[in-house]
């Protein structure tokens, strides 16, 4: 196990706090990592709404008050300081990625903490799921689909996918483990061919890394949480803050708690 594996939620939050920057896949295992998406509260209603009619893509597990940086998930994090690294919005454009919002984070923010796909990588390690991203120190391959998602009120967007190559003799076993798991995507979108969903070239994701595949992996995609980012690009709110992709908030929660 790694030595990042190894660290407490408290302590890889508190090396976020202090600028370390890095993809957290791997980190703190066994623990919850969630997307954040911070809108302003005139907007919170259609996050809402479109998480709650594309609930495999944008499973919401927290939502803050409006200005209130903390959450639920986990005693005395701070939403602001305690993620590696923020994208900040302005009318649908990525402005700036900073180390720490704090400065950027308004009094009419509302925060969704959504669910990640890195929370079920434990379980298909624990099975013995071979994970080519975090062997190979690589962030998880992110890809805009050309599925469009339910657009909820103001907002619309296509569905985005993160990818996995799976050993063919293990694809059941990946999607009986994931299918377990609703609240963090839950089983796969798709299997194989990646030009079902529009993908031309996995080699060059649109978010994270190209990862190297090994003879006899199957592609496999799971819905993820960067979805409502592309959200934000299509619906144009006049101000967000998100996540970096693949730099989550790590929970105090176990990914066993998500497990049904």
């Amino acid at each position: 196990m790694t030595t990042t594996a190894m660290l407490s939620p408290a302590q890889a939050r508190s090396l976020f706090r202090d600028d370390y920057s890095g993809p957290t896949t791997g980190w703190a295992g066994g623990y919850t990592q969630t997307n954040l998406i911070a809108v302003p509260a005139d907007w919170a209603y259609d996050v809402l709404l479109f998480c709650t009619r594309n609930p495999q893509a944008c499973p919401v597990l927290d939502v803050s008050d409006p200005g209130d940086p903390t959450t639920r998930l986990a005693r005395g994090a701070d939403l602001r300081t305690d993620l590696p690294q923020y994208r900040i919005w302005q009318d649908g454009e990525l402005v700036a990625e900073v180390a720490d919002a704090t400065e950027l984070w308004r009094d009419d923010l509302v925060a969704f903490s959504l669910g990640c796909s890195f929370t079920f990588e434990t379980a298909l390690a624990a099975e013995g799921i071979p994970l080519r991203h975090v062997d190979q120190g690589r962030n998880v391959a992110m890809y805009v689909t050309d599925r469009e998602c339910e657009p909820a009120g103001r907002l619309h967007g296509p569905l985005v996918v993160s990818m996995r190559q799976i050993p063919a003799d293990r694809v059941d076993d990946a999607v009986r483990i994931t299918r377990a798991m609703p609240a963090v995507h839950g089983g796969p979108v798709h299997i194989g061919d990646p030009s079902g969903l529009g993908i031309i070239d996995l080699a060059r994701p649109d978010f994270g890394d190209p990862v190297d595949a090994a003879a006899g992996d199957v592609p496999m995609f799971w819905a993820c949480g960067v979805t409502p980012q592309a959200a934000l690009m299509a619906s144009r709110p006049p101000y967000a803050i998100t996540h970096a992709p693949g730099y989550m908030f790590i929970t105090d929660r176990r990914d066993s708690d998500y497990r049904v």
